[in-house]
């Protein structure tokens, strides 16, 4: 079980969004650290996933719900990964944590005050700390925009997409095409060097796109439909 814990949330409204962004991940065990009072604007900014504020378990202290909950795995987050001596472990990526981290048991991801994020003491209390890389002349994200990038991370492992009908074209289907345009070059009268680079720049562009078989299929057919009907010159 995956649980999402907001320390000390200083808006409801951030409360909504957060609980949004862990509903379009799948996510439903919200935990609020000592929040603010959660209000109308927190159900309102939640939209869909109104029922993850309301189902909201609240602690005073982030001890309290750690010796709880009975978490096997918890997880700090922080903007400030690089440079602070204070912080006594190193650092992931959210793609790196999704690979290495133990679904088997309780895991918990903590994400700090709106403000000043956790403290030494709190990030102390984890096993893992996870960080986003941002650049140097902006380095803190809103939280709901950090939560987001490391909910996809973990969530990407497990959602599969219907691929059935999106089989990739052959390499024997992309040669059939460049042939085919092959003959369109020629016939439309380029001096040679420049129909030898038209040739290689539609090769590339076809090598280099995914195009699935029944588009290869049709582009196909509509090449040859142009083929025929462009004169020798």
């Amino acid at each position: 079980m995956i649980y999402v814990v907001f320390v000390e949330p200083e808006s409801p409204g951030n409360i909504g969004f957060l609980a949004r962004t862990m509903k379009n991940f799948g996510l439903t065990n919200l935990v609020l650290i000592n929040p603010c009072e959660l209000k109308n604007e927190s159900y309102y900014q939640a939209m869909h996933a109104r029922d993850v504020v309301s189902n909201c378990e609240i602690y005073e202290t982030l001890e309290e719900f750690l010796e709880k909950a009975n978490i096997s795995t918890a997880v700090a987050t922080t903007g400030n990964a690089g440079g602070s001596y204070n912080i006594s472990k190193i650092a992931v990526t959210p793609e790196t944590l999704s690979d290495s981290i133990n679904y088997g048991g309780n895991i918990c991801l903590i994400f700090g005050r709106e403000g000043n994020g956790l403290s030494n003491q709190e990030i102390a209390l984890c096993d893992v700390i996870v960080s986003i890389p941002t650049h140097e002349e902006y380095q803190i994200m809103n939280v709901t925009h950090a939560a987001a990038i490391i909910f996809y991370e973990l969530f990407k492992k497990e959602k599969s997409y219907p691929v059935d009908t999106l089989e990739p074209a052959s390499a024997q289907e992309k040669k059939s095409l460049t042939a085919i345009m092959d003959e369109i070059i020629v016939k439309l009268g380029y001096p040679e060097h420049k129909t030898k680079n038209a040739q290689l720049v539609f090769d590339r562009i076809i090598q280099r796109a995914f195009i699935t078989g029944r588009e290869a299929h049709t582009l196909k057919g509509t090449l040859r439909r142009i083929n025929l009907r462009t004169k020798e010159k």
